[in-house]
């Protein structure tokens, strides 16, 4: 590509915000023009902005550190000046959907990393190599919204990265009930161990509504468009816990699954390694190439070995093994920053641009 596409990230000073300008520092497709916050950052430099704040390992990116801040709420304004946004502001779900539908009006493509329209019925949820074909509904919602190139897209949860995609390997064996329990890293609430000491040595077993997206965004993932809506799959059946622990990276997954249809332990391992989708077929920049590895140590996956697996965008597993009560049990990991947050936005921007959803404005 020539040029690239202009980009704003709305909310860029949050954890999501500076993960989002990490990412897309030496993006071939995307260029970050502008930078977005609350109206107490507007007017600043980024760099000043975010001050003492930035939480990445790499450093602040050259480039953005002079850009000044714009107020979130300027939304003519910012969308002028960007062939689309990423999202990733701090308010209430009200306040979000209100803010990335008036963008979606201006003409401006928005990707979410936001939960505030994972059930709006015509927004696509989508985790590009498992149901690309969700994006279609974007023609449906904008009619709702009457426009011709503005639309809203969104990714589900960081926490079911890590077995919604082998569960959908699996799909040709029926599995019909799930039962997920997930020790998730301390980056997922937006903290390091710096701001957040108490979780040092420390697990907590409750985040917030988490364990109803775990157990729900799956189905809407496995769901079909019909009538301009996507209705969710009403199999399987998924219950889950959510355990906060000290992790900074890294969402892991304990899960046991019954099939309706019998498997070997060989075949489905052999699922996992070849599945893939839209994205390793399209080579788009950010896909992994192989989406999820099977390790077959007893010891395997650790978040410190395997979290950064495909530059954090591919999934792990290991500890498959035939089940006393289920069928079968397997552990799963995910990078929840990464695969689970922007990096996987950047992913659906990047298949929305394939499928020619976002183009230039001019």
């Amino acid at each position: 590509m020539s040029e690239r596409l202009k980009c704003a990230v709305l909310g860029a000073t949050g954890m999501v915000g500076q993960r989002f300008i990490s990412i897309l520092e030496n993006h071939p497709w995307f260029e970050v023009t502008c930078v977005a916050a609350s109206p107490r950052s507007a007017g600043k430099s980024y760099e000043e902005a975010v001050g003492d704040r930035w939480k990445m390992d790499t450093p602040m990116p050259e480039r953005v550190k002079s850009l000044t801040v714009a107020n979130v709420n300027e939304v003519e304004k910012i969308a002028a000046q960007v062939d689309f946004c990423f999202s990733a502001v701090d308010m209430t779900k009200d306040e979000i959907r209100a803010i990335e539908e008036a963008y979606a009006k201006t003409e401006t493509p928005v990707v979410s990393n936001n939960s505030a329209h994972r059930w709006t019925p015509d927004v696509p949820m989508v985790v590009p190599e498992l149901n690309p074909e969700h994006m279609h509904v974007i023609e449906f919602q904008r009619k709702r919204l009457g426009t011709s190139r503005g639309f809203i897209a969104v990714k589900p949860n960081c926490s079911i990265q890590s077995y919604a995609p082998v569960l959908t390997a699996w799909m040709e064996y029926e599995p019909y009930e799930v039962v997920a329990t997930t020790y998730q890293a301390i980056s997922g609430a937006g903290k390091t161990f710096k701001d957040w000491p108490e979780m040092v040595g420390n697990i907590i077993p409750y985040i917030g509504g988490e364990e109803e997206k775990s157990e729900k965004e799956p189905l809407r993932i496995w769901g079909k468009i019909e009538n301009g809506v996507i209705v969710p799959a009403e199999s399987p059946v998924i219950t889950c816990q959510c355990i906060r622990v000290p992790v900074l990276n890294g969402h892991t997954a304990a899960v046991f699954v019954k099939f309706r249809k019998k498997a070997s332990k060989e075949e489905l391992i052999e699922k996992l390694r070849n599945f893939s989708g839209e994205p390793q077929r399209l080579k788009l920049p950010s896909a992994p190439a192989q989406f999820i590895q099977y390790l077959e140590e007893d010891n395997r996956p650790q978040v410190a070995l395997d979290v950064d697996y495909e530059r954090g965008m591919g999934i792990s597993v290991g500890r498959l093994r035939e089940d006393t009560v289920y069928d079968w049990k397997f552990v799963g990991l995910s990078h929840n920053t990464l695969r689970g947050a922007a990096g996987g936005a950047v992913l659906c921007a990047e298949l929305l641009k394939a499928q020619g959803y976002i183009e230039a404005k001019n």
